[in-house]
């Protein structure tokens, strides 16, 4: 499995330290390579278009809070971003949402619960079922005419 990866300057070290930790996993280092300032969207799309794309069949993405990676991730259409601060969250946007990037802020986290929730996240498997429903519904709405929605 192949796992894009990208942050920001503010996601910088996480994004280096969860590489040098699931050595067992194959990811791609989508940027940013330093932490000078940059823009977290640029980032967030580059992950995204590789999972949409099918060239990684997950991604992460990371900023200082992981507000705006999250919601620059879900602007590419068929992204299901989910930004997670616990293991919980972690496994339910996954086994629920079937969560196709998850987003983590540096800044408001630990490295070890970080990690932890990689790797539940990761481990977790979506559970289908009337969960694929809600998710057809939650998907059509990409396409969905908004202007006359009441």
């Amino acid at each position: 499995m192949i796992i894009a990866i990208g942050s920001d300057h503010g996601g910088f070290r996480l994004k280096t330290r969860i590489i040098a930790h699931f050595t067992d996993l194959e990811f791609d280092d989508v940027g940013t390579g330093a932490q000078e300032s940059c823009d977290y969207s640029d980032y967030a799309r580059l992950v995204a278009e590789r999972v949409v794309r099918g060239s990684a069949q997950c991604g992460i993405v990371i900023c200082g809070s992981g507000i705006g990676v999250s919601i620059a991730a879900n602007k590419i259409r068929g992204i299901r971003a989910a930004l997670c601060c616990n293991e919980y969250m972690a496994e339910m946007s996954r086994r629920h949402n079937d969560a196709n990037i998850l987003a983590l802020g540096e800044r408001v986290m630990g490295e070890e619960l970080a990690l932890a929730i990689v790797k539940r996240w990761l481990e977790a498997p979506f559970d289908g079922g009337r969960h694929q429903r809600r998710i057809d519904k939650m998907m059509s709405l990409e396409h969905a005419d908004t202007k006359h929605s009441r």
